[in-house]
């Protein structure tokens, strides 16, 4: 597993495209494989999955068509076998090699030409029957609600066993990790050196294992300059910094065994979910970590958008025509 940190790769496929080649190379191909792509199909996500197609090599391409939207060209071998890519490159045309003695020209390529732009796979095209399959607003709508749920359902895990209430997660106590034993790094944005603290404060972030060994000079933080592509063993949040004692307070169910070998805290741009900070029972006067009274103005600051999706309502009007 590794940490993406996005819910896009729109802002940075070519990290995706590695990260999708470092979890393939685990694959041992003793049992089989189902890759589940996603649905970005139009214009850089076309030539990406074209890409995907190319270096995982199926033997099989299942593609759904949908009865409410223009429908793509259907993903055949001889298409992806000559299309362009995002990061790589069709195979050229082939050209007229020779002419027999009936005038029908040669296209047949030579021995030994088959490569990765040349998949060879068996294109099973379905047309789902369940009504609005694939509407992209309510696809992204359900993500956003299911990554919350998955979220929530992996903090469950924290929960002692045997309650008959939800503890939370300000009364569980955390694990103390000091600076200098993990690196850090922000995946999707540039962040000062001096701002970061601030950044990973109450943020979910990917407990990772970097091959180098974390060495530091002094207790501070350990910033990493570039994002490493390594493996995630669990998530955490960053429950708080301590700045006087140089530790960070982390809440996390990943085993302790596990948690041994984590030497780097990845955050992303994916939230806590908002429950988690506003629904702080027992907190009287002011809630940690929310606040009504910002200046909005700040570069960087923003309101937490909320989408609103409205059944848009039909008016009739009567009409006289005479």
């Amino acid at each position: 597993m590794v940490y993406y940190g996005q819910t896009s790769c729109e802002q940075d496929s070519e990290r995706y495209f590695d990260v999708v080649k470092y979890v393939f190379n685990s694959y041992k191909k003793e049992v089989p494989l189902v890759i589940n792509t996603m649905g970005w199909v139009k214009g850089e996500g076309l030539l990406l999955l074209t890409d995907m197609i190319r270096l995982l090599s199926p033997s099989h391409v299942v593609q759904m068509d949908v009865s409410d939207w223009r429908a793509m060209a259907p993903l055949a071998p001889e298409t992806v076998r000559f299309a362009p890519g995002l990061y790589t490159k069709g195979k050229q045309q082939p050209k007229c090699k020779q002419m027999d003695a009936s005038g029908v020209e040669d296209w047949k390529t030579s021995e030994g030409e088959r490569d990765a732009s040349a998949p060879d796979y068996k294109l099973l095209y379905i047309h789902p029957e369940f009504p609005r399959a694939g509407a992209a607003g309510e696809a992204r709508v359900h993500s956003s609600v299911l990554r919350d749920m998955a979220i929530l359902g992996y903090l469950g895990q924290l929960q002692p066993t045997g309650l008959g209430s939800v503890l939370p997660l300000h009364s569980l106590v955390p694990y103390q990790v000091p600076f200098n034993a993990v690196a850090l790094r922000v995946i999707h944005t540039d962040v000062a050196p001096t701002n970061i603290m601030y950044a990973v404060n109450a943020s979910w972030v990917g407990l990772c294992r970097i091959p180098d060994t974390v060495q530091s000079q002094t207790d501070g933080p350990v910033l990493l300059t570039q994002t490493p592509l390594c493996d995630c063993l669990g998530f955490g949040i960053v429950r708080g910094v301590d700045m006087e004692r140089k530790l960070y307070h982390v809440l996390t169910p990943l085993a302790p065994e596990n948690l041994r070998l984590v030497n780097c805290l990845l955050l992303g741009n994916i939230a806590v979910p908002n429950c988690v900070l506003v629904s702080q029972h027992g907190i009287e006067g002011e809630i940690p970590y929310v606040t009504s009274e910002y200046n909005y103005t700040i570069l960087g600051s923003g309101k937490l958008k909320k989408k609103k999706h409205f059944k848009r309502r039909e008016h009739t009007f009567p009409c006289d025509f005479t």
